[in-house]
């Protein structure tokens, strides 16, 4: 496998950097962060061109907040100026590690996303009788920091992007209490502790940072157990087959394997069923002839349009950003069978002011 350097320059020029800026501003243009780095652009870029050259950038401390939806997780938002060194990074070196991953992982990647994600299942579905369904624990934070060095080491061998990355791996360590404690085959009593883990779910980082963690069982998974019919989305991965024993002895493997990446699986949710039966995947109740949204979503989105109607009835925000939102919202709601939903929810909500 080849190993790339000379890549440290590349990440300080100036023109990358620029690029950097303009990619994280991106939905931020008019939050304080953002407003206040561009009010000075030219300054503030070399500045940081300055502390990469020097290699004395260090990273600021995190805002971090807990989300509820869909479940409780605490979000580490970086500062905006670590954002653009986050995006000058990755302009890099994703694709050195994109164009070695398999076909079928859509996370976070170029041409890829949940959309087709969710097609792909539909065509899987349709050529096979039973679905595997599994999950990571606690994902993000329990991903082991030396387990993920060597994975990225494997492909990059330029010191000063290592450091570099190193540095951005350990600034992002999770509060103690975030990953969960746990033994590992080998283990000594104090392993546990004794190993940092932990990245931020907020960074852009972070997201090529788990792809590459689970690359190497993505090929495992089509390589060595030659599954064809098999899908990641992140942490969440399905496998298509005919035989529920064949199935049996798969999660079987593939939990063995998470054993020497240092996670582990939703042991009650790794369950195998009929596709006729429908599957929950990225959103949506899949089935081999037509998908439809969840429940949990509709209820989310109900309380959505009803917040933004209030918001809207008190002067707190425009219709510009009503129609923002809700032109999100259809953009996932049009790839399931889903018009008598649309109408009822639009039907029963009114913006008006008050």
């Amino acid at each position: 496998m080849k190993r790339y350097g000379n890549l440290y320059h590349r990440v300080y020029d100036f023109d990358n950097l620029l690029c950097a800026a303009r990619k994280a501003q991106k939905g931020k243009r008019f939050k304080a962060g953002c407003r206040d780095f561009n009010l000075d652009l030219e300054k503030n870029l070399l500045s940081i061109q300055r502390e990469l050259k020097e290699k004395t950038y260090r990273p600021g401390p995190y805002h971090r907040f807990k989300i509820f939806e869909p479940k409780e997780r605490i979000i580490s938002a970086a500062p905006y100026r670590d954002r653009v060194v986050h995006h000058a990074l990755v302009n890099i070196i994703e694709p050195i590690f994109d164009r070695s991953m398999i076909y079928d992982s859509y996370a976070n990647r170029q041409d890829k996303g949940t959309h087709k994600a969710v097609n792909r299942f539909t065509g899987f579905s349709r050529k096979r009788c039973y679905v595997l369904k599994m999950d990571i624990v606690r994902y993000f934070p329990n991903m082991d920091h030396e387990i993920l060095m060597t994975a990225i080491e494997r492909r990059i061998k330029d010191s000063d992007i290592l450091r570099l990355i190193r540095v951005i791996i350990e600034s992002g360590r999770e509060p103690e209490g975030q990953g969960s404690l746990s033994y590992f085959p080998g283990d000594g009593l104090f392993t546990p502790l004794e190993r940092k883990k932990g990245l931020p779910i907020g960074n852009l980082t972070s997201q090529l940072f788990a792809n590459i963690y689970l690359d190497g069982f993505d090929h495992y998974v089509k390589e060595k157990l030659r599954c064809r019919y098999y899908i990641r989305y992140m942490d969440d991965m399905v496998v298509f087959d005919d035989s529920k024993d064949h199935l049996r002895k798969l999660r079987a493997a593939m939990i063995g394997y998470f054993e020497r990446l240092r996670v582990k699986v939703h042991i009650n949710k790794a369950q195998f069923w009929p596709v006729s039966k429908g599957t929950d995947w990225l959103g949506y109740r899949v089935y081999p002839t037509h998908r439809l949204l969840r429940k949990s979503g509709i209820k989310r989105f109900r309380k959505r349009f009803g917040r933004l109607s209030l918001k809207y009835r008190e002067g707190l925000i425009n219709m510009e950003t009503v129609q923002s939102s809700m032109m999100s919202w259809l953009g996932h709601v049009k790839h399931a069978d889903s018009y008598n939903l649309r109408k009822k929810i639009f039907d029963s909500i009114v913006f008006q002011r008050g």
